[in-house]
């Protein structure tokens, strides 16, 4: 299969004359041309070639056109296709829209007619392919562990699909529990390292005198305890990924040599004169400011640069719209099956208690809040009396400010009930209306109305034949 890069057209006209004549059309409008005279021959250059679209003529001398659209059609659904004939007949234009016809063309026809149509019909399939490129990629629910489907998680998936395939570093800030070291898993698993070890470390978690140890290692005999050789992080994550959380947690004196690494790829472990070349990628993380650690010099300036290649900001779960019911449902599912319950779901009351609450404690706190609850019920759903204090308190704090804010109702007189209107009335005056505002260009309105020509072209016609047939007033 041969798929044309440039701009090309598989025309297909059993006239010679008339072929040479569609042909310098598409020429001068920038198309290559595939040319082909008979319905055998087509449907062999169909097998052979993958064009940008197809120009076809319906009546050919060896078979019926619509078999070759049926079989373009079939091979390429996405390809427009667009009929040229002298069948003025309605029926010839309706089988060949419902066949899968972009647009029809009735002979003969003057240049900027095939051209604008093509034109018109190939953005309109590019159009379709971005738009089900994005639905494929803002539609997503589940992602990498990653659950929700609020626009704000829609833009970490992009970002960690743009960058999982470079080395860069990646500077993942966000409040607590929003995620950040399933963040630093999904950039591993997406990217080529997947099969090579991902390493985190914490190091707020980690004694300062012992940081050094925890990530480039130590010799046996290095310091008091170290009664055995430890390879630490850096050299574990070797080919793979190193997570170091809460980084702006490092003291200076090991921010030093942690920039060191970055620049030169080289591990010393404590206690040894001897260098190792490590290849890891680095992910930092913080759920702090750490612009504000860098101007109060808690931070290196020169390190965090070296680290905030591309910044990942997680957003809290109180700006992640309803991923909060998703999530809830998701970790009813999960603690059902650890703990054996038969949870069914949540009461209104509940539903609206959590999308009403700030969640402080993000994700975290949700699935420690579902958890508990599980745990300790065996009920069919979960009830507003099994909710922890706090939130219950908070809730009804934010259900009374939200009454104190709601405006005073106002009497209106009473309106006329709106006149409706038959459907096929409102269609004609909303094309009529398109129509006059693009100057009865047809191609125009049916972009604008998101419809082909063609429904435009066969409406028009029934509305004027049903208009002929009226008697004189």
């Amino acid at each position: 299969m041969i798929e044309t890069r440039k701009r090309s057209v598989l025309l297909i006209e059993d006239d010679p004359p008339q072929a040479e004549i569609y042909s310098s059309y598409l020429r001068i409008a920038g198309y290559s041309v595939i040319p082909s005279y008979t319905g055998k021959d087509a449907l062999e250059k169909l097998d052979q070639y993958k064009p940008s679209a197809i120009v076809l003529d319906l009546h050919l001398p060896d078979m019926d056109g619509m078999i070759i659209l049926n079989k373009a059609h079939s091979l390429y659904p996405e390809m427009p296709i667009v009929i040229i004939t002298a069948d003025t007949s309605a029926k010839a234009a309706e089988d060949a829209i419902h066949g899968g016809a972009y647009d029809f063309i009735l002979k003969p026809f003057p240049a900027p007619r095939m051209t604008t149509t093509l034109n018109n019909a190939l953005e309109h399939n590019l159009l379709q392919r971005e738009v089900v490129a994005l639905r494929q990629t803002l539609g997503q629910s589940h992602y990498l562990g990653f659950v929700g489907q609020s626009q704000v998680m829609q833009a970490v998936y992009r970002i960690i699909e743009s960058v999982a395939s470079s080395k860069a570093s990646v500077f993942i800030t966000g409040e607590s529990g929003t995620g950040k070291e399933m963040a630093a898993q999904a950039l591993h698993q997406a990217s080529p390292r997947r099969s090579q070890p991902f390493v985190a470390i914490n190091c707020g978690a980690i004694p300062h005198e012992l940081l050094e140890s925890q990530i480039f290692g130590h010799v046996k005999g290095a310091f008091t305890g170290a009664i055995n050789h430890h390879p630490g992080a850096a050299k574990k994550a070797n080919g793979g990924t190193l997570l170091l959380d809460e980084v702006c947690e490092l003291p200076l004196d090991l921010q030093v040599k942690l920039l060191r690494f970055l620049q030169t790829g080289e591990i010393n472990p404590v206690g040894s004169d001897q260098t190792e070349k490590v290849d890891i990628r680095i992910i930092a993380a913080t759920n702090r400011d750490p612009m504000a650690d860098v101007k109060s010099g808690r931070f290196r300036e020169d390190l965090f640069y070296r680290l905030h290649v591309v910044p990942l900001e997680l957003p809290p779960l109180r700006e992640r719209e309803d991923d909060v019911l998703m999530l809830a449902e998701h970790f009813l599912q999960k603690f059902n099956v650890e703990e054996n319950k038969n949870f069914l779901g949540f009461a209104p009351d509940v539903i609206q208690m959590f999308r009403r609450y700030e969640w402080p404690g993000n994700v975290r706190q949700l699935e420690n809040i579902i958890h508990q609850i599980v745990v300790l019920y065996n009920e069919p759903a979960i009830t507003v009396k099994m909710l922890p204090e706090q939130l219950s308190a908070a809730s009804a704090k934010m259900e009374a400010l939200s009454e104190l804010a709601a405006p005073l109702p106002t009497l209106l007189p009473p309106s006329e009930p709106p006149t409706i209107e038959p459907l096929w009335m409102v269609e004609k005056k909303t094309i009529l209306e398109a129509l006059l505002k693009t100057d009865q260009d047809v191609v125009k309105a049916a972009s604008l109305l998101e419809v082909s020509p063609s429904t435009l072209y066969r409406k028009l016609q029934i509305w004027k034949s049903s208009e002929i047939k009226q008697p004189n007033q």
